[in-house]
């Protein structure tokens, strides 16, 4: 089900919010898949932003064996703990990478003030996650509600900390033609993702016209998205098929309070994607 890949699919704003582990409907139901498509992306310009751009975004998402994985434009996981079919509980554990594009370029960004503060290095973060799901739980044999906490750090040294995401993820077929996906998930960053993104120096100030401002670390932001598929040809389990998602998020504390998020942007944002995909 590509429509879990949209929210993490955007490839030039800062990392969108995302289910570390895939919800694919077709492997809940029939085991081995390969879903693959793109979809048309509404995003922040930056990570607390409040001009908006459309960007496209490939995906994956399946399984092969028991083993999930997600590819989403920057971000990719496998769980290398393989699921058994049917209502059984399923133990989570595997590798995620993001590669964070915020910032990188200010041709994309529309706020003068936030271009006179520069370009930032792109980030490569690197990490894992581990969960717990449970197939079968309210409204068939096929739905599932999982939790997860990922931990993933820069080893570019463009931020240089690292970042903690708990994610609660349900997913639910509601015919062999749709399914329906919910997630929340916040995150946690260490003070030099503050540094890189939030701060706004002496030198900067000046050049921009944003007050100065330290960003310590903390809890960073809250997010809340659903996602959806609907079979166009063949069911969940073959064909093509339209695939929609949408997020909100909320910046928190040192991080909403920015200058470049306050004053030059907003504390929520909105990301919405639609595309076609196809299920093998």
């Amino acid at each position: 089900m590509l429509a879990a890949a949209v929210p993490a699919a955007a490839q030039d704003a800062a990392t969108p919010p995302a289910p570390e582990t895939p919800a694919d409907p077709a492997a809940s139901i029939g085991g081995d898949s390969l879903t693959i498509g793109g979809a048309a992306v509404y995003l922040s310009d930056y990570e607390g932003s409040n001009d908006y751009r459309v960007v496209p975004a490939p995906g994956a998402i399946g399984s092969y064996k028991g083993f999930s994985f997600l590819i989403a434009g920057n971000r990719a996981s496998v769980d290398l703990i393989p699921n058994k079919p049917g209502p059984v509980w399923d133990i989570q554990a595997g590798p995620i990478g993001v590669v964070n594009f915020n910032r990188n370029a200010i041709e994309n960004i529309s706020d003068r003030r936030v271009r006179a503060l520069g370009e930032r290095g792109t980030a490569i973060e690197l990490g894992g996650y581990v969960g717990i799901g449970k197939t079968g739980v309210i409204t068939s044999p096929y739905d599932k509600l999982s939790v997860s906490l990922s931990y993933r750090h820069d080893v570019s040294g463009v931020h240089d900390s690292g970042i903690w995401q708990p994610t609660i993820n349900y997913l639910t077929p509601l015919s062999r033609k749709t399914a329906v996906a919910l997630f929340v998930s916040a995150e946690h960053a260490g003070r030099g993702y503050g540094r890189a993104y939030f701060d706004v120096s002496s030198a900067g100030s000046v050049a921009s016209g944003l007050p100065v401002f330290t960003t310590r670390g903390g809890w960073k932001n809250w997010n809340a998205g659903a996602l959806a598929t609907y079979s166009i040809t063949g069911d969940l389990l073959k064909g093509f098929k339209i695939v929609a998602g949408g997020t909100y998020r909320k910046m928190l504390n040192d991080f909403g309070d920015s200058p470049v998020v306050s004053i030059a942007g907003s504390r929520g944002q909105w990301l919405g994607a639609v595309g076609l995909a196809y299920t093998f």
